[in-house]
């Protein structure tokens, strides 16, 4: 038996040759879902795939197949258990027979016991497709202002008083939720930042750890990941913006400083960090002696799109040189490498997929912030090219987005529309309508978020960047227009107290405020523009 990615499990590739072997065998499938970052997937690893009894038992009665979710969205979205690792087992045509997460050898014999037995009496017809991929279309309505009302009631009857953040369980920092917040709740914002400064920051070497088990923000999951410490950069970016908290600043800075420092790899910025409790809980003089926790240099669109986003919105309203340099490398990085005619790479290999509607929404945020930011120049291009390709191949009869181009192995030729990521793409959308003047982009920004709306009063916070999305098309963003990129007016306009705002540079000598197509009178002078943005039209 070979001895592969540290266990005695002969492990394939998920790819459809292994359900093929799988149909002439007449085995079912027994998928890992893995990833780099994960401590509990390395210690299955080491305990209950490098049991030889188990290995051969595995490689006895199923097909194993090994999949890194990192390098595979599609099917982490489609498989994914409730967190990672995830065991799953399925037919040859990839339904689902049963699944969990981490396995102790001991259940796992049980386990493989029960799924041979079930598979002996049933075969095939024991699999079931999972819920989100067989009630797929999402209920559509109108865009409303009843969306916002509501996830603002949502914010408020899920927040936990005593220990600040959403929800009585473990607790997710959610920066979406947080920047939705700041807006309309500003108490409750400003006390989960604390909270998520206090519990989940690395005071040592700087960025987030990735969550907590417990109520009270106790137990933290100690894995970094590049997308989870740029949502949470632009969370505090935000929260200074609004309160002019210097606390804020220095805690968003020093995770610049970490997504700049340990991972960035020369080119653009690492995918993760791994979880190590045994290092992260030294103390300071033993952590400098140690080796840290293995870094996973892979350059992934979707999540360098949201660092150069994170890091371009920090720069926005601090002067920080820096952020803005490293932004602009990895931006353009991934255009060089991963952008073929408007068609993202996932990563910068043969066997990544491409077209996925992440990397698209991810990069096109990144790509809009910047041509706020330092200018339409170099920028404007690629995002067209970036929005247009994702529009011609992935919005759905429904006008909703596909996660991807339904093709491939298991359950990847079914549609998924997620939810989240179709918020995102509306928001990058927005922001390109008003930086062309194109309303091709509002209007499809519009319609994929309208084929979810038939469900909001269904919605929690977990997607309050949905709900904030559905404000700026219904409302439509307040756009400011100023002279080119780093004059006074324009780093003026990019500090208004509004971060769902649009700034657009032009050539223009003067800068106007524009709200719900009404335009203010010219302002001459910061201290101007900032009273016509106060001053405006309201929606």
């Amino acid at each position: 038996m070979t001895f592969r990615d540290g266990t005695l499990v002969d492990w394939r590739p998920w790819g459809q040759e292994a359900f093929d072997v799988a149909d002439r065998a007449g085995k079912p499938v027994l998928a890992c879902l893995t990833a780099p970052w994960c401590d509990w997937c390395e210690r299955m690893d080491e305990e209950t795939y490098s049991d030889p009894k188990l290995a051969a038992n595995i490689g006895e009665s199923f097909v194993p197949v090994r999949v890194d979710v990192d390098r595979n969205p599609r099917v982490r979205e489609r498989y994914n258990m409730g967190g990672f690792p995830t065991t799953v087992f399925l037919t040859p045509g990839g339904e689902v027979l049963t699944g969990a997460t981490y396995l102790a050898p001991d259940t796992m014999r049980g386990v493989l016991d029960s799924v041979r037995e079930t598979w002996n009496a049933k075969g095939t017809a024991a699999g079931s497709i999972p819920r989100n991929l067989s009630d797929s279309n999402p209920p559509s309505g109108e865009v409303t202002a009843d969306i916002e009302a509501h996830m603002v009631e949502q914010v408020a009857a899920s927040f936990d008083d005593e220990y600040g953040g959403w929800g009585s369980g473990g607790k997710f920092p959610l920066p979406r939720t947080i920047e939705f917040a700041l807006k309309r709740d500003r108490d409750r914002a400003t006390r989960t930042l604390e909270a998520v400064r206090t519990h989940l920051q690395d005071t040592y070497d700087g960025g987030f750890y990735r969550f907590a088990e417990s109520r009270n923000w106790g137990d933290p999951h100690r894995e970094k990941l590049a997308d989870e410490n740029a949502g949470l950069v632009r969370a505090f970016t935000t929260g200074y913006l609004y309160t002019g908290e210097d606390a804020y600043e220095n805690t968003a800075e020093r995770a610049v400083d970490y997504l700049t420092m340990d991972l960035w790899t020369g080119e653009a910025f690492a995918g993760s960090q791994a979880a190590d409790d045994d290092y992260y809980t030294m103390n300071p003089s033993d952590r400098e002696e140690a080796e840290p926790p293995h870094v996973d240099e892979t350059v992934f669109a979707d999540r360098n799109g949201m660092v150069a986003e994170a890091l371009l919105s920090f720069a926005a309203v601090t002067d920080h040189d820096g952020a803005t340099r490293y932004a602009e490398r990895a931006l353009e990085h991934v255009l060089d490498t991963h952008l073929v005619d408007g068609r993202v790479a996932h990563f910068d290999a043969e066997d990544s997929e491409t077209g996925l509607l992440a990397d698209h929404a991810r990069l096109l945020g990144g790509l809009t912030t910047a041509a706020q930011v330092t200018g339409p120049d170099g920028w404007l291009e690629p995002a067209r090219a970036v929005a247009d390709d994702a529009i011609d191949r992935l919005v759905a009869a429904d006008d909703s987005f596909l996660d991807g181009e339904p093709t491939g192995a298991g359950l990847l030729d079914r549609p998924l529309r997620p939810l989240e990521t179709n918020a995102e793409m509306a928001d990058a959308l927005i922001d390109l309508w008003a930086l062309t003047g194109e309303d091709r982009y509002m209007e499809t920004a519009t319609d994929a978020l309208a084929a979810f709306a038939g469900a909001y009063d269904r919605m929690g916070v977990e997607v309050a960047g949905y709900a904030a999305a559905c404000a700026r098309a219904h409302y439509d963003p307040l756009v400011v227009r100023t002279p080119p990129a780093g004059t006074d007016l324009h780093r003026a306009a990019l500090r208004i107290a509004d971060h769902e705002k649009v700034v657009v540079p032009g050539e223009r000598d003067d800068a106007v405020v524009v709200r719900s197509g009404e335009e203010t009178d010219p302002a001459e002078t910061p201290d101007e523009l900032l009273e016509r943005a106060a001053d405006g039209p309201a929606p």
